[in-house]
């Protein structure tokens, strides 16, 4: 009799994931790369991203077969025919519904599979697309909402499953001057990071939860807040919302902040 080997526990991402061109950067290609093989392989991935906002929370497709969501304009036609084929996650999408309170309303959308909140990630950290994923909506806006989702979806990592919210630290797209890929960042943006990056070195909860006050470089940072919002679910799924947060991945991209963090 074969004895299956133990699940590894995975560690909760935040990632700041870009636009489709954001493939093209080497750096942001290495570090991503270089993060997805130190990770241990998951037994399947949980995404939650800042481009799909629904409520009641919302379960995605989990047939593979699904089109991707490509949810955004402007850019040259090979990023349209981007694919990731990877296997649904029907049994995942099952324990995610489960976990809902008695009573709270769980809503399905087979036609909504991955947009490039997540694809564009896992195209570099699992290439070879043979990890089952699912993606669930964005619910709330609200951070303390979200920690408690993301309590809630905590336990999914004793199965293996990767969480991933996928955002970006810094999102100020109405107020970039330049935005090519190696623009200069501007003062709101490069203070709005050093002071993320404070927070996550000290494990800041509350002022991470009051940013809209706290932080510098607001609103410029975040004119809306969708692209930081997941940071709460991701804080909450981990085993402890301050601690001190590892950030494999920083720096800018057409001047907004990359930050990416692992939490255990």
């Amino acid at each position: 009799m074969i004895t299956p080997a133990p699940t590894v526990r995975p560690p909760v991402l935040f990632l700041s994931h870009g636009a489709p061109p954001l493939v093209d950067s080497v750096p942001w290609v290495d570090q991503l790369s270089r993060l997805g093989a130190e990770l241990p392989r998951p037994t399947a991935i949980l995404v939650i991203s800042a481009h799909w906002e629904a409520a009641p929370l919302t379960i995605g497709s989990t047939d593979a077969s699904t089109p991707l969501t490509y949810d955004f304009w402007g850019f040259p036609e090979r990023f349209y025919r981007t694919t990731y084929d990877s296997p649904g996650a029907p049994e995942l999408a099952a324990r995610v519904a489960a976990m809902m309170p008695d009573g709270e309303p769980i809503a399905r959308d087979p036609r909504r599979r991955l947009d490039h909140g997540a694809y564009v990630p896992l195209t570099v950290m699992y290439p070879d697309a043979d990890i089952p994923v699912l993606q669930i909506s964005l619910p709330t806006l609200d951070p303390e909402r979200l920690l408690a989702l993301g309590r809630r979806l905590a336990p999914l990592r004793d199965e293996g499953v990767l969480i991933i919210g996928s955002g970006f630290t810094t999102h100020g797209l109405p107020y970039l001057d330049d935005p090519s890929p190696e623009a200069v960042p501007p003062a709101w943006s490069v203070e709005f990071d050093d002071w993320a990056r404070g927070c996550f070195d000290r494990g800041d909860v509350e002022s991470l939860i009051d940013f809209r006050r706290k932080a510098p470089g607001m609103p410029y940072a975040h004119p809306t807040i969708e692209h930081f919002s997941p940071l709460f679910l991701a804080l909450g799924a981990s085993d402890d919302p301050g601690q001190a947060a590892d950030q494999p991945i920083d720096g800018f991209w057409m001047g907004l902040a990359k930050r990416s963090l692992v939490l255990g």
